[in-house]
This record gives C-alpha cells, sequence and structure tokens, in this order.
C-alpha cells in the first residue's frame, strides 16, 4: 500500500510523445479551417450579446474595448502555451495529457477531473441560457406572426416546460418549481445524436451556425455604426484601471476584465481535436491561435460600437441583452428577433464544442486507465466514442432539465483559469525536461510566454470570489476520492512500469 501511494508512483510521468504513435480508432478528418471555426463557434456566444454591456456598464465604461484587450493577452500567452504542446504531445486529453507528461498521473488527474467540470457543467448551464432565449424567440415570432399576419398562435412554451422542479429566481431567490427544462434537455439530446453520426459532420453543422451568428454580428455593426457618437466615449476610462467603491465592489479596467475573461472560454477545446487533425501538428495550432485573435477582434469592435451608441451606464440591463436594448434606442424594431437569433445558433455552437471536448477528454482519461476502459471504446462505424457520448449526454441533459446551476456554474472560471496555469508551467517543465524535443509550434521569446500566462491568469483567479474558489476545492477533493479509490489502481502506466 505504501508503494503505490509512493512519490514516485503517484508523480510518474509519460513520454511526451506517447499519444502522438499509438491508434486511437478515431478518424483523422479535421482541417485547419474546421478547427478554426470549432474555436469560433465555442468561443462566441452569449457572452457578446450580453458581456459586453454589462462589464462597460459595471466594470468599466467605454474602456471595455481595453478589459478585452487585457482578456486577450491572457488568454493569448495560454494559447500560446497550448498551441506549443497540442503540437509536441498531442493527444486529445487537452490539458490532462500535457500534465500527464509534465507533472505525472496524479497532476493530470487533477485536472482531468477539472475539466470534466468545467466542460460538463458548461454544457448543462449554457443549455438553460439557450432554453431562455429559445423560449423569447418564439415570443417574439409569436408577436410578429400577429402584428404582419393577425394570427393568434401562442407558440411559446409554458413556464412548467421551461424550468426544472428546484428553480428559484435569482433575484428574490424565492421558489418557482416547474416540471422540467424540456428545451435544455432537447437541445443536448439534438447534439448527442449529431456527435454520434461524427466529427465531421459535426464540424459541418458547426461551420453552418457559425455563419448564422456572425451574420447576426455583422448586421448589428451595419445598423449601429451610423448612429454611434463620440461623445459618449467621455469618459473613456470613468473608473480608471483598477477600483475598490465603498460597498466594496471592484470596479475598472483590470476588474472587467477579469469578468470578459470567460467570453473567452473555448479556444483550449480546440486541442482536444489533436487525434482528429489531418495534419495535427500543423492545424491545430492555427485553429487555437486564429480563433482567439478573430474573436478578440470582433469584441472589441462590438463593445466599441456599442459603448458608442448609448451611454455605457444604461447598459445594465437585468432583463434582455444589452445589445437588444441599444438596438431599440436606435429604432431597429427586430432588434430582440435578431439577438435572440443570434445567441441561440451562438450557444449552440458553444455546447456542440463543449460536448465534444468532453468525450474527448473522458476518451483519453479512460484509455490510460484513470476511468472504466468501456468509455475508451470506439464504435467501428462513426469512429466515435459511442457510449460515452450518450452517457454524458444523458447525465448533462438530466442536469439541465432538473437542477438549478448557476452556483455550480461558477466553478467553470476558475477551473479554467487553473487550467490554463498549469498548461503554461507544463511548457516550462517540458522544455526544461526535454530540451531536445520535436516542437512543431514553439512560442516565441523563450519561457517568458509561458510565465505571463501563469502570472495573468493567477491573478485573475484572485479577483473571483472565495466562495467559489472554497467550491472548486471541495469539487477536487470528491476527485481524491474517486482517484484513491478506483484510478490509481487501474492506471495503464503504473501497470507498464512494474
Amino acid at each position: 500500500m505504501q508503494s503505490m501511494f509512493s512519490r514516485a508512483t503517484l508523480f510518474r510521468t509519460k513520454r511526451p510523445d506517447a499519444d502522438l504513435t499509438r491508434p486511437s480508432g478515431l478518424l483523422p478528418v479535421l482541417t485547419a479551417w474546421d478547427l478554426t471555426l470549432l474555436g469560433i463557434g465555442c468561443i462566441i456566444g452569449t457572452g457578446i450579446f450580453v458581456l459586453t454591456g454589462i462589464a462597460a456598464a459595471e466594470q468599466a465604461g467605454p474602456a471595455v474595448v481595453l478589459s478585452f484587450v487585457v482578456s486577450g493577452f491572457a488568454c493569448a500567452f495560454a494559447a500560446l502555451a497550448y498551441a506549443e504542446l497540442s503540437s509536441s504531445v498531442g493527444g486529445c486529453g487537452s490539458a490532462y495529457g500535457y500534465s500527464y507528461a509534465a507533472f505525472g498521473e496524479f497532476m493530470a488527474w487533477i485536472i482531468g477531473w477539472d475539466l470534466v467540470l468545467e466542460y460538463g457543467v458548461s454544457v448543462a448551464a449554457v443549455a438553460n441560457g439557450w432554453s431562455g432565449y429559445f423560449n423569447t424567440g418564439l415570443a417574439g415570432l409569436t408577436q410578429k406572426l400577429h402584428d404582419w399576419y393577425g394570427l393568434n398562435i401562442d407558440l411559446t412554451l409554458p413556464m412548467q416546460l421551461t424550468r426544472g422542479p428546484f428553480a428559484h429566481d435569482p433575484v428574490t431567490h424565492l421558489a418557482t418549481p416547474g416540471i422540467v427544462n424540456l428545451p435544455a434537455v432537447a437541445i443536448i439530446l439534438i447534439l448527442m445524436g449529431i456527435l454520434i453520426v461524427g466529427i465531421k459532420q459535426s464540424a459541418r453543422l458547426n461551420t453552418v451556425m457559425v455563419i448564422v451568428k456572425l451574420s447576426t454580428i455583422a448586421i448589428f455593426l451595419a445598423v449601429s455604426v451610423g448612429h454611434i457618437q463620440p461623445s459618449l466615449w467621455t469618459p473613456f476610462m470613468p473608473f480608471g484601471w483598477f477600483d475598490t467603491l465603498p460597498d466594496g465592489k471592484t470596479v475598472g479596467v483590470l476588474a472587467g476584465a477579469s469578468v470578459v475573461f470567460f467570453a473567452y472560454v473555448g479556444f483550449d477545446a480546440v486541442s482536444t481535436a489533436v487525434e482528429e487533425a489531418k495534419n495535427p501538428s500543423r492545424d491545430v495550432p492555427i485553429g487555437i491561435l486564429s480563433s482567439l485573435v478573430f474573436c478578440t477582434i470582433i469584441y472589441i469592435i462590438v463593445s466599441g460600437v456599442l459603448t458608442g451608441i448609448v451611454p455605457y451606464s444604461s447598459l445594465n440591463v437585468k432583463e434582455g441583452s444589452p445589445v437588444a436594448y441599444a438596438l431599440q434606442q436606435i429604432g431597429f424594431n427586430g432588434a430582440s428577433i435578431l439577438v435572440s437569433t443570434g445567441v441561440i445558433f451562438g450557444l449552440t455552437t458553444v455546447m456542440l464544442v463543449l460536448y465534444y471536448g468532453l468525450t474527448r477528454i473522458i476518451f483519453a482519461m479512460s484509455r490510460d486507465g484513470l476511468l472504466p476502459a468501456t468509455l475508451g471504446e470506439v464504435n467501428e462505424k462513426t469512429h466515435t466514442p459511442v457510449r460515452t457520448t450518450v452517457i454524458c449526454g444523458v447525465v448533462m441533459a438530466v442536469m439541465a432539465g432538473f437542477i438549478p446551476l448557476g452556483t455550480l456554474a461558477e466553478l467553470v472560471n476558475i477551473g479554467t483559469l487553473v487550467a490554463f496555469v498549469l498548461v503554461c508551467i507544463g511548457v516550462i517543465v517540458l522544455r526544461r525536461r526535454y530540451p531536445d524535443m520535436k516542437r512543431p509550434f514553439e512560442a516565441p521569446f523563450g519561457i517568458l510566454i509561458p510565465i505571463l500566462g501563469v502570472l495573468s491568469c493567477g491573478a485573475l483567479v484572485f479577483f473571483l470570489p472565495f466562495l467559489t474558489q472554497l467550491r472548486f476545492v471541495l469539487w477536487l477533493l470528491v476527485g481524491l476520492v474517486i482517484y484513491f479509490a478506483y484510478s490509481v489502481h487501474h492506471s495503464k502506466l503504473r501497470a507498464d512500469t512494474k
């Protein structure tokens, strides 16, 4: 027993190229273009329609564009680290696989367990948001049918079918129970079917939906640009870089950066597609970096235009979208339908990519013996891990349909930052341990980039609520119980080194 839990056992590492050579059964069909669109699909979601206005109103004012720049740089450091490790270490396990090579099995399990939380809860939480916008879209369509054609047909779903039995009002905290959040359950099960069919088909659907949501953003910009009033950008930094108000609230550009940072979450999911990329050492780094750069530019433009057409202080919209509110203020009557369409398609691609990433991470952990072997089986016809996809889909559908996810979803933020920090440290460790390892893509400026990634992402953790940090620790403790009860006994690396 003592030898099983010794330092050498817990921190045994895999060879960095261990996942580059062994067959997986997954089909390598994705191009750099496919991967870039996967990244865009996961990064641009509801954040661009909601978070831009809220961060401007509550934290940074017009200088929210600088908040996006700061967060973009923080993500860029992590993205460069991901790009290097995805090209050299490979594997579909993302940060889990990189940690296995850099820090050993114990830390790999910790980060893998972290990623399961990050991706799984994200899908269920996003499905809840998707449900709300879907019903809003149906309400808008109902109104238009009445206005245009005189039809009195109510297309909206009853309240009992849009919230679970434990739902409560986020403002009053009073219970508002329903039966089940039916749209949330339905969209997850639909995505489950799409992912089972095959990754190439999933990527094609993602491409179509990305085009639709980028088109809605283009319409917003085209409609709004003629209404920009430069005077609304003054004062540009009403709260400075960082300040604390008497009520304890943090404001300023840096506080805004810690909020809008989470609008960027998603580029790391591209690294889970390594074993399904045609030329992974080239295409995956392109997909990661291209999607991040493109989305950063889009966020900056949208936030700049948004604060230029209405006063930033009015964007603190508690109900609906700040973008829809701004469009209504300039007389665009189709605002609610436009935004609902963009959000519905935007959130659908976010769920699709995160769901995909979750199945590949679990697949990688199962292949290493840390989870049951049955989760690592690939269907011979579809070349996808069907059993894992179904299990994940059913669990997430139940979560989305019946369980309030507000508190749990906050854990996604800290989990993402911790993963980014460990990936950046992993670059430093592997460069020291394997200086001659083949690196098709190498982050520039030596170890400066990963160090900046550790510092910037680590600093953003500091701005998160203490209660969120505490809950994250409790989640990790649950993971430790599972590791010592099951994973350490079934590790294939442990068996191979006996």
